[in-house]
């Protein structure tokens, strides 16, 4: 066995597709294990990060929409 880390071959795109799903709260149990075995742990936080932002930022779009009308 060696001590070396698995290989993470995901793109940040397919990150990003996966923690999209996981804010909708949809996922299959296979891709779940595809993900666990490609995903880059580093890329899931950045793209997180990155779908919080927009999250809160639409949020704040739509407020600012219902109240100036």
């Amino acid at each position: 066995m060696s001590d070396e880390p698995p290989q993470r071959k995901a793109s940040f795109g397919a990150t990003m597709k996966a923690v999209f799903w996981s804010f909708f709260g949809v996922r299959k149990g296979r891709d779940h294990a595809r993900d666990v075995a490609t995903l880059n742990p580093v890329h899931i936080i950045i793209a997180a990060l990155i779908g919080v932002a927009i999250f809160i930022g639409v949020l704040v779009a739509l407020v600012n929409i219902a109240v100036a009308q």
